[in-house]
């Protein structure tokens, strides 16, 4: 007898920040190569006898380990598996990233192990309802899984990435502060949980690759060639035309490791293809928050959370997973502003409404070292010095700028780099200047937190270039913003140059954007509504990855009561 979890959502949501800890169960599931994957199995709540419900596999961030109590989806009626990520925590293996052939196949063995629990719901033999759900390192496994393994349902990747080459090398800049920050907690998270592993002394540890691009970056401000074929490989860019469920995506607005273009392209290329795809944009992920956030956690910005967000995620399951067809699961894209309020669309991306424009030129000095006139730790911030700024007309009050501004560039540039290439980078950034950033009271905001890097050709010659800025979500004030220039910024290279750029035209291009409220939007189609109707949607991709050859082995599945552990882990 199955158990669909027809609840009523304002029930669901309010159990959200009071559910208590539920029994679990512990498993070792060996995957495709014997590497042992810690895993922690918690049934629905109230399952009777017989019962089945969907299941929700739901990932850890960058250098966590797989939750030991199940948040509130128990009580909305889903099962909850979480696991150790290959390489961390208790499991064997190295880390690999998130890569398609590694930790895609583990997932592959996991959802064999939920196929033989009594409590979870089945499509077919072998086959569960399931949906996955996670931040950072636990979205990234979300989109491989789908685009390998037909028999995941629905997603919901937080803060996740569209390509790692971009997120840390883009424009060929070394996103260093990310680098060394990635390392520095990957490697210890990696070694020392796994000596007291329930599956024996597991001394896993990252990717040599991994090591590689880090140390190369950092010494000569360049990836190798071989490092960034490898990134290349992990997609999910590559493998989105293999994904065809129902997809939410959550991208943070301040997020400096996987921005807002990340999630954007996602988006854009899910929709393309007619999957029934959601986007969310909220103050939060890789970063932080220096605005207002709907989150009760006073960590909002480190640790990925929104309430908004989970809200949208528990109604994204119900319909999907459970067939409840009225779950709320809003527009098909919403934001935050600065204000903490919320505004949505019934399509994406927004109408254009007008743009703002501003010109300026001017020098830049270059001048090497360590000490960036823009950036603290992982977010930028105004250089009171040493840039160049360039006004921007003011904006209505009020005004919505959702997208990505554009820069057209003319300098000529001469002087002498460290780097392999001989080139060296420059940074823009937006300054708000109806808001001050809380950490530093002479200084405005930076929106996004984020600077942008433009390579430079320091040959003497004049060249002009058009460089889209990062992606921004922001609500104007009459003291609108400014465009700055600078040489430096923590969250990239250090300064590999002594010279000087020679701006002869710097031309930004602010959108200006509203809603769109009429009928273009579309409402995603449900797959929930039955068995028979989600097996003959699928397609089958690969039979050695929807059917491997050998099954996982459960080697222990001892029951015991879990321990309190926040639900949403930092990234």
């Amino acid at each position: 007898m199955k158990r669909v979890g027809r609840i009523a959502l304002a029930a669901a949501v309010a159990v959200m920040g009071t559910a208590p800890a539920a029994q679990g169960r512990d498993a070792i599931v060996n995957s495709f190569d014997g590497e042992p994957i810690v895993t922690h199995f918690f049934p629905a709540r109230d399952l009777e006898p017989g019962e089945t419900a969907p299941t929700i596999m739901v990932g850890h961030g960058w250098g966590g380990s797989g939750a030991t109590s199940p948040g509130h989806y128990p009580a909305a009626g889903f099962n909850v598996l979480t696991w150790d990520a290959r390489g961390f925590g208790g499991s064997g293996g190295t880390v690999m990233i998130d890569h398609p052939e590694f930790e895609a196949r583990d997932a592959q063995a996991l959802i064999d192990f939920i196929a033989a629990q009594p409590e979870s719901e089945l499509d077919g033999p072998g086959d569960p309802v399931v949906g996955m759900d996670g931040p950072s390192y636990g979205g990234g496994i979300q989109f491989i899984t789908a685009a390998r393994d037909d028999r995941v349902d629905a997603i919901a990747p937080t803060i996740a990435w569209n390509t790692l080459t971009r997120s840390l090398y883009n424009a060929e800049s070394v996103k260093a502060g990310w680098g060394l920050a990635l390392a520095g907690v990957g490697l210890p998270t990696s070694l020392l949980p796994g000596v007291f592993s329930p599956a024996g002394v597991q001394l896993g540890h990252q990717s040599p690759q991994f090591f590689s691009l880090v140390t190369n970056g950092l010494a000569t401000g360049r990836f190798l060639p071989r490092d960034v074929a490898w990134l290349d490989e992990h997609g999910p860019d590559h493998l989105l035309s293999q994904i065809d469920i129902p997809t939410l995506i959550a991208q943070g607005t301040v997020d400096t490791l996987f921005s807002l273009e990340e999630a954007h392209r996602n988006f854009t290329a899910l929709k393309a293809q007619g999957v029934p795809v959601k986007m969310l944009w909220f103050c939060g992920g890789h970063g932080v928050c220096f605005t207002r956030s709907d989150s009760s956690n006073p960590l909002a910005g480190l640790a990925g959370d929104s309430g908004h967000v989970g809200e949208r995620k528990l109604a994204w399951f119900a319909r999907h997973l459970q067939g409840t067809e009225d779950a709320d699961v809003g527009p098909e894209f919403e934001w935050v502003d600065e204000g903490g309020d919320w505004h949505g669309s019934n399509a994406y991306p927004l109408a254009g409404t007008g743009e703002l424009r501003g010109s300026g030129s001017g020098p830049l000095p270059l001048i090497p070292g360590e000490l960036p006139g823009s950036g603290i730790l992982l977010f930028a911030t105004e250089a009171l010095a040493g840039g160049l700024t360039v006004p921007i007309e003011r904006p209505p009050q009020g005004a919505g700028v959702v997208g990505a501004p554009t820069l057209d560039l003319t300098y000529r540039a001469t002087g002498v780099s460290t780097a392999s290439d001989g080139d060296t980078h420059i940074f823009a950034q937006l300054i708000d200047r109806g808001r001050t950033n809380p950490l530093l009271p002479l200084t405005n905001l930076v929106v996004g937190n984020f600077a942008t890097p433009i390579k430079i050709e320091l040959d003497g010659r004049t060249h002009s270039v058009s460089v889209p800025l990062e992606r921004i979500a922001s609500e104007a004030t009459g003291a609108g913003y400014e465009l700055q220039l600078v040489p430096q910024t923590s969250l990239y290279d250090l300064q590999r140059a002594a010279g000087l750029v020679n701006v002869q035209r710097a031309e930004v291009t602010v959108p200006l954007s509203a809603p769109v409220t009429g009928g273009s939007g579309r409402r995603p189609a449900s797959r929930g509504s039955g068995s028979a109707e989600r097996t003959a949607q699928r397609r089958r991709r690969s039979a050695s990855s929807a059917a491997p050859a050998s099954r996982s082995t459960i080697r222990a599945n001892s029951s015991k009561p879990s321990s309190v552990f926040p639900y949403w882990p930092p990234a």
